[in-house]
């Protein structure tokens, strides 16, 4: 007894001097509160800054990581560019692309969306203050009920429906902004993409002289809407978010004091970072699923690849012994990823829902069990009002984390967008720059082809590296100009021929020998890729193909195409004068339906193709430019309207250049530039009569030689 009594009395006074520690070290806490609190914001802040530095510094060394893998060899395209597939990250090139887009979708200062976004932001403070209001108004419906002051809790209510005007219409508004903004942003950046893309023939180069974008009518009509909608979404669901986190923590530190809500803060770090490494790699399970679905159904693939062989062998019975082991192994595997589920949902359930529960309990409570500098709580009313208030905003606290941690996905999806809009940009101007990158699958020389043609296509990438001179003149003259196929091949590796005024072309040769890629360059759709070429401006080259474009429009726009109703009126043109020109290709007829000249249909469904040959050369008569290129232009006219056309071209003192293997055509020519698909070629003057008496006697031979074989079995018939 006497030995228990000294063990009593020793450890009273070692109790008291932990008490007296507690308090000497809660009352220099309280003296020194200001400093303490300044402090550990400080070094929140340079948490954070050391995060995002350390972020910023894995990304650099990603980007150097796959700018080294870049640098070694790889699979080569057929036109020897290395393809690699570019992944789209959130890093550098990211910011600096979206920056880009943020200039043209947000012009100036003064601009309608800048304007727009400020009144978006506005809302979204005015929301956050009538939350913050709300939760404390919650807090006072609460603490009325506890005191059972109904003439307080009906003033309450009533507050509550007068908040709720504001509070609807501001949400109301929020929408309108976020819709509208989404709107702006798509108009600006799709008219900045419609003038680059329809300027300088830019969406001709960038479907047939270059391969980098494949489909430009999906990035301009579709991912420039989700561009839009991602960006306004975006700064909506992440602007709204951070002003919650840092207004309800401001409030929530008032009210609990910073010390708790640090506390707490550090305490959710430290559980989610053991919760992290105690998390199973899922994202390798689900691929090992995959693989092994995949082998499962590989498996049945081969079976069914297979089954005739196999039934012939009677291998069913070794073939089901394999299929059960591979679907035996898939099995096994997902009971084990079910397995590590259940133990990962009862930890993540019980830290989330009730380990970061009670600490939030917990933070709520402290005003209640503790005297927070500056709070006065007298009684079970304002202590249940402040813990209801603080509970609102510590829940709308956490959502508001919940949202800015779930964001990232959003990010990576802008980022997404982001590229493949910033990409055609960025191709559009290297295009518009004379910069061209396009795959060459048929250059490479085979083994069984003539000396010459390897040359030639050896030599292709070099002549699609170099770049000629054009000069704008009065006639059109080619001097050691190649011509090249779309897919690279050089066709013909200096072409000099010449048109003068007045002196007409006829252009023949078989398919592929380079009479295309001629009119292109002519057209300003390639470039010169050596040597010089003269011809006159635009506005003085008109071009027919064999099927003429019809666009939609009525049928006045028909013939007098590109030109509008005000070009037409300028040029002192009316609708007798277009039926004038109607009349020379004997259709004027077509004018004769509803509406007449204004009727709109779809041309190139209603009109035969006879017709719309027609329609083009009457668009030819309307613009009487000084040269014109026709191409096949009269196959489905009859021998009198193409004589009709021909005379008519040439009363107007057009220069006519003309593709076409019709004898009837010559006698409009004066010169003939005729290619062998060989890579040669013949420009010389054209005797329509002296030609059709050699093709007639050529005719003549090619028939008697074809009878020779005849003629000779029979002989030896005879002889024999």
């Amino acid at each position: 007894m006497a030995v228990q009594s000294r063990i009593l009395l020793s450890s009273r006074p070692s109790e008291k001097t932990i008490k007296e520690l507690i308090f000497v070290l809660t009352d220099l806490y309280l003296k020194n509160r200001t400093k303490i609190s300044r402090a550990v914001y400080l070094s929140l802040f340079v948490a954070l800054i050391g995060r995002i530095y350390h972020a910023i510094s894995e990304q650099k060394a990603a980007s150097v990581q796959q700018a080294a893998l870049h640098r070694q060899p790889g699979t080569t395209s057929a036109g020897g560019e290395a393809k690699t597939r570019k992944r789209v990250e959130i890093n550098r090139e990211f910011f600096k692309n979206l920056l880009r887009l943020l200039k043209i979708v947000i012009p100036g200062w003064k601009s309608k969306e800048l304007r727009l976004l400020i009144s978006h932001s506005l809302f979204l403070v005015v929301r956050t203050l009538i939350s913050l209001y709300v939760a404390e108004l919650d807090g006072k419906l609460v603490s009325s009920l506890v005191r059972r002051k109904g003439k307080d809790f009906s003033k309450g209510i009533v507050w509550w429906m007068v908040v709720a005007v504001p509070a609807t219409f501001t949400n109301s508004m929020l929408s309108y902004h976020q819709c509208k903004l989404a709107l702006q942003y798509r108009s600006r950046l799709t008219n900045y993409l419609h003038t680059r893309y329809l300027h300088n023939m830019t969406f001709y180069s960038l479907s047939a002289l270059d391969d980098r974008i494949k489909n430009a009518d999906q990035l301009i009509a579709v991912d420039v809407s989700r561009f839009s909608n991602s960006l306004a979404e975006l700064y909506s669901n992440l602007a709204k978010p951070i002003l919650d986190m840092i207004i309800y923590n401001y409030s929530l530190s008032r009210s609990v004091g910073g010390e708790g809500l640090f506390m707490m803060s550090l305490l959710v770090q430290v559980s989610a970072n053991v919760m992290r490494a105690l998390t199973p790699p899922f994202g390798k399970y689900v691929a090992e699923e995959a693989r092994l679905e995949g082998e499962f159904r590989f498996q049945h693939s081969r079976l069914i690849e297979n089954s005739e062989e196999i039934a012939l062998y009677h291998g069913h019975e070794t073939e089901k012994d394999t299929l059960d082991k591979g679907y035996f192994t898939l099995i096994k595997h997902v009971n084990r990823i079910l397995r590590r589920r259940l133990y990962h949902g009862v930890m993540e359930d019980f830290v989330i829902k009730y380990f970061w529960g009670a600490l939030g309990l917990m933070l709520c409570s402290v005003p209640v069990f503790f005297k927070i500098p500056g709070q006065t709580l007298r009684g079970m009313g304002d202590r249940t009002e402040s813990f209801v208030t603080n509970r609102r905003m510590l829940l709308s606290s956490s959502d508001a984390f919940g949202r800015v941690m779930f964001s990232y996905k959003e990010i990576t999806e802008l980022a997404g967008y982001t590229s493949r809009v910033s990409a055609l940009i960025s191709v559009m101007d290297s295009i518009q720059a004379g910069h061209f990158e396009k795959s060459l699958i048929s250059s490479a020389p085979k083994a069984d082809t003539d000396k010459e043609t390897k040359a030639s296509a050896v030599a292709a990438p070099t002549v699609l590296n170099g770049r000629g001179e054009m000069i704008e003149s009065s006639e059109i003259e080619f001097t050691d100009v190649p011509i090249v196929s779309p897919n690279g091949d050089v066709l013909v590796e200096k072409l000099n021929f010449s048109v003068k005024p007045g002196r007409h072309l006829l252009i023949v040769g078989p398919n592929g020998c380079g009479k295309s890629s001629l009119f292109r360059i002519l057209g300003g759709l390639w470039p010169v890729y050596g040597g010089t070429v003269r011809k006159p401006s635009y506005g003085d080259i008109f071009y027919i193909p064999q099927r003429p474009y019809l666009s939609r429009g009525t049928l006045r726009q028909q013939i007098i195409y590109p030109d509008g109703i005000r070009e037409m009126r300028d040029k002192k043109v009316g609708d007798d004068d277009l039926l004038r020109i109607l009349s020379t290709v004997d259709i004027e007829g077509i004018v004769d339906r509803p509406h007449g000249w204004d009727a709109e249909e779809e041309w190139r469904d209603v009109l035969s193709g006879g017709l719309q040959q027609r329609v083009a050369m009457a668009r030819l008569f309307y613009h009487r430019p000084k040269y014109a290129i026709l191409d096949e232009c009269t196959s489905s006219v009859t021998l009198e309207i193409e004589k009709a056309m021909y005379e008519q071209a040439k009363e107007l003192g057009i220069t006519l250049m003309t593709v076409s293997h019709r004898r009837s055509l010559w006698r409009y020519h004066d010169d003939i530039l005729q290619f062998d698909g060989q890579g040669n070629y013949i420009f010389t003057k054209l005797d329509a009569e002296k030609r059709l008496q050699l093709e007639d006697e050529k005719e003549e031979l090619e028939l008697q030689l074809r009878a020779v074989p005849e003629l000779e079995g029979r002989l030896q018939e005879l002889t024999t």
